[in-house]
């Protein structure tokens, strides 16, 4: 059975993803769908760096502000919602063009992970947080020790995720990422990564947009955010909120707070990088390797309008 063809346009914080997705959307009749974790909350617009209506250029985006600070989303949540939307896109003959730096959200509906059908035990998850992360882990260990491997001690989250998989289902998440693989690919994707060369480019664009951020008014908006809900919310440790929130609380200046988002970005760009490299599949994109005399921004539609030919 053929696949449905999609594209997504992956890569660090401030690359240059949004406008190479909405340009490939204008030119192949595509609809853009968010592949964000933080772009998901509705009150969060300018730190998580959404398009703009002006930015969008009338190009449909998915899976943006779609819940509230204060609500629970998982990666299972994102692949139904985004699966859902490349299907409905589809339908329409259009061309579903993913767009965005969480790579896990990324690899797990590019991938056809079917964690979702896993199930959820609301009293079994609230009973393992009663727990320690020491606790759990050593739990998970006994389990499933390769998925344990794969996960941080202190990431609770995923290591409870793990553990209510294992109760609800009895198969270990490796059991059920093994058999989402072995199921194939939902999709025929062409997957295009923007990167640097030059590390120093990419910083400097990652402090440009940082700046951008704040004359925007960052500040004002995690002030408009800053109740008991949003403290206690996964959204508050989002990169450039959980800053600001110092700042308010009086433990760093404004600008030591600004020094800190820029080197914040500038880590999570390393750690983006980091996983996706480990897909062979992306066909990469090096902006600051354009001709001499080319339109730089030409240059980079231009390739990834060639990888997406020939794939």
């Amino acid at each position: 059975m053929n696949k449905a063809k999609v594209i997504a346009v992956a890569g660090p914080t401030a690359s240059g993803k949004t406008s190479l997705a909405v340009e490939l959307a204008l030119r192949l009749d595509g609809e853009i769908i968010s592949c964000d974790s933080m772009q998901v909350y509705k009150e969060m617009d300018i730190g998580t760096a959404k398009v703009s209506a002006e930015e969008a250029r009338g190009v449909p985006h998915h899976l943006t502000s779609i819940i509230s600070c204060g609500e629970s989303f998982s990666c299972s949540d994102y692949v139904s919602l985004a699966e859902n939307a490349a299907d409905d896109i589809i339908s329409r003959n259009k061309t579903p063009i993913f767009c965005g730096g969480t790579g896990l959200y990324l690899d797990s509906v590019l991938k056809g992970t079917r964690l979702s059908d896993a199930g959820i035990d609301r009293e079994y998850r609230a009973a393992l947080m009663k727990k320690s992360p020491d606790e759990l882990y050593a739990q998970l260990l006994s389990v499933d020790p390769e998925a344990a491997g794969k996960i941080h001690r202190n990431n609770v989250r995923r290591v409870i995720r793990a553990l209510e998989i294992y109760h609800v289902t009895g198969k270990t998440k490796t059991v059920w990422d093994r058999e989402s693989r072995e199921n194939g690919d939902k999709y025929d994707a062409t997957v295009i990564g923007l990167d640097y060369h030059d590390r120093e480019i990419l910083y400097r664009r990652i402090d440009k947009r940082v700046d951008i951020m704040m004359d925007r008014g960052l500040l004002d908006e995690v002030k408009r955010l800053d109740t008991p809900c949003f403290r206690a919310s996964t959204a508050s440790q989002a990169i450039g909120y959980k800053e600001l929130l110092s700042y308010i609380d009086g433990v760093c200046t404004l600008s030591e707070a600004v020094e800190e988002i820029k080197k914040s970005s500038r880590a999570y760009a390393k750690r983006q990088l980091t996983w996706f490299r480990r897909n062979p599949e992306i066909n990469w994109i090096y902006p600051d390797k354009c001709p001499e005399g080319q339109d730089n921004f030409e240059f980079i539609v231009n390739s990834a309008i060639n990888i997406i030919n020939i794939n």
